[in-house]
């Protein structure tokens, strides 16, 4: 699923890691990379979203 490589590269390009992502959103350990396999919820894209800055498509394409 392109949803996780979307999200690393958006991290890249704010300057933080997936770690912190996951931190500063409350996320449990490795949740994110998870997602490589399984959808999240639309509640977790959704503030994955917001923190990154980017429409919830940008994710999913």
């Amino acid at each position: 699923m392109p949803i996780y490589d979307n999200i690393k590269t958006a991290c890249k390009e704010k300057g933080i890691t997936i770690s912190a992502l996951e931190e500063e959103l409350e996320f449990t350990r490795g949740s994110v990379y998870k997602w490589s396999k399984h959808c999240p919820s639309v509640d977790k894209l959704r503030a994955v979203s917001k923190k990154l800055d980017k429409p919830i498509e940008y994710f999913l394409e």
